[in-house]
């Protein structure tokens, strides 16, 4: 089955809406795949960090908050 980049984006943007979070977000997911950290999906076959990070965002795994800095 041949990975859907385009349907991956599509997907993770709806769960965050900005695009910006989204980049962030799916930068330090890379980079903690890249450290050995495990996928919290199943990874299928020619998968990259970038579509791991992207379905677990877009199946709800990977969430942001915004935090104050008021206080």
């Amino acid at each position: 089955m041949a990975i859907n980049r385009n349907e991956l984006v599509q997907n993770a943007l709806a769960k965050v809406e900005a695009p910006e979070i989204l980049i962030n977000m799916i930068s330090k997911r890379v980079r903690q795949l890249g450290m050995g950290e495990r996928p919290m999906i199943m990874v299928e076959p020619r998968m990259t960090f970038m579509d791991v990070a992207l379905k677990e965002v877009a199946e709800g795994h990977l969430a942001y908050e915004f935090i104050d800095s008021k206080d």
